[in-house]
């Protein structure tokens, strides 16, 4: 998280979150320590660069033993609708699916049907009754079981 490259995602995360949520919503990118999105504690932080810059990225982080727990998805202001996000969504599986993880779970608030989107084109179970208001239900939670293809290559 500390290098130079990752700036712009918080930074755009945050503004993003504070213009949907409001001020108090930049808490959300203090909340999980950056150590747990490093290869020691079970996390990863992943970003895709065009030209040597930050275009799109995400993390995990460890949910459980079992599960990996997708956070800060992001795509620049400047390379949205080029499908970048479900690239970062795809490789962050291939990734928690390589390091051992059988689950994938995620949360996004209610005023990114952007997000909610997403997760539900790239095969995501809603965890949430998806005809009520999402205003009314606070976070939405998806999860997503990954294919044993990986598991089963390293043992």
């Amino acid at each position: 998280m500390s290098d130079p490259r990752v700036g712009p995602l918080l930074r755009e995360l945050g503004d993003e979150y504070a213009t949907r949520y409001g001020e108090e919503a930049q808490a959300e990118l203090a909340r999980h320590p950056d150590e747990e999105f490093t290869a020691p504690l079970g996390g990863v932080l992943l970003l895709l660069l065009e030209h040597g810059e930050p275009v799109a990225g995400g993390a995990f982080r460890r949910y459980d033993v079992t599960t990996a727990e997708l956070k800060r998805i992001w795509t620049h202001s400047a390379h949205r609708r080029r499908g970048l996000a479900r690239r970062v969504v795809e490789e962050l599986e291939r990734e928690a699916e390589a390091r051992g993880y059988r689950r994938v779970h995620l949360t996004t608030g209610p005023r990114q049907p952007e997000a909610r989107g997403l997760y539900l084109a790239t095969g995501y179970t809603p965890l949430f009754d998806t005809e009520a208001d999402p205003e009314t239900i606070g976070l939405l939670s998806f999860e997503k079981h990954l294919p044993a293809t990986a598991r089963a290559a390293r043992t």
